[in-house]
């Protein structure tokens, strides 16, 4: 197995605690178009980690109607008005990102969210300076996760070979991703959105293809450095 590297971060959910408030955001925007019964639970089982443009198609299918070409803006206003007051990191976060580089390890952002909402999750929670010039949005890429497309931008930016890179992901999508990219892959359930639902997804991650599935940030260093032993 090759060595570590890079290790390539979802941003939502695993470095920032966002999810409640996206997923309250896109159900309320479902809502005002008339799907009364959208719920952020629905988002979360079945959208979690992917792109706005996935959820354009829900909102369409659900809706019967094309999806307003406003949508994404108006999410995206809605949550960053949120993010102002109530956005907060994942604990541990800050020491992660120190241990990492301290292990002369190179880290990224791979996102499935917009470049103007990745830019100010990033601003607004203190995490841009770790992530200057190393933060990648879906909006770079063709095809957003499960595609492998993002995480392999990532990595080529970095300079590191796929199997030299981990991905550390809430969601199966994503998971998914980085195991079509021929990388590693290790799933955190720690963020407040799985708090009713964490021992079903961290074994969803696990089916996805997740070597190893953590609750808090402080587990990862130890998660990248000691792999699963080969099987035959």
């Amino acid at each position: 197995m090759a060595d570590v590297r890079a290790v390539i971060f979802d941003l939502d959910g695993c470095l920032v605690d966002s999810e409640p408030l996206a997923l309250d955001a896109i159900a309320a925007e479902m809502r005002a178009l008339g799907i009364d019964d959208a719920e952020p639970e629905e988002i979360r089982d079945r959208f979690l980690g992917v792109s706005i443009g996935v959820i354009c198609d829900h909102v369409a299918m659900r809706s019967g109607a094309a999806c307003p070409p406003d949508f994404p803006r108006r999410f995206e206003d809605r949550v960053l008005d949120l993010y102002q007051t109530r956005l907060r990191l994942i604990d541990g976060a800050l020491p992660l990102l120190e241990t990492l580089k301290g292990r002369g390890l190179s880290v990224a952002i791979a996102t499935g969210g917009s470049i103007r909402r990745m830019t100010r999750t990033l601003q607004l929670s203190g995490l841009a300076p770790h992530f200057e010039g190393r933060s990648f949005s879906a909006d770079q890429v063709a095809r957003g996760k499960p595609a492998p497309d993002l995480v392999l931008h990532a990595a080529q930016a970095l300079g590191a070979a796929p199997a030299g890179c981990v991905v550390f992901e809430d969601s199966p999508h994503g998971v998914r991703g980085a195991i079509a990219a021929g990388m590693r892959a290790i799933g955190f359930v720690g963020g407040s959105h799985l708090d009713e639902i964490r021992d079903a997804h961290a074994d969803r991650l696990r089916e996805a293809g997740a070597e190893r599935v953590v609750t808090r940030l402080s587990d990862l260093p130890d998660a990248i450095g000691n792999p699963p032993a080969a099987t035959a």
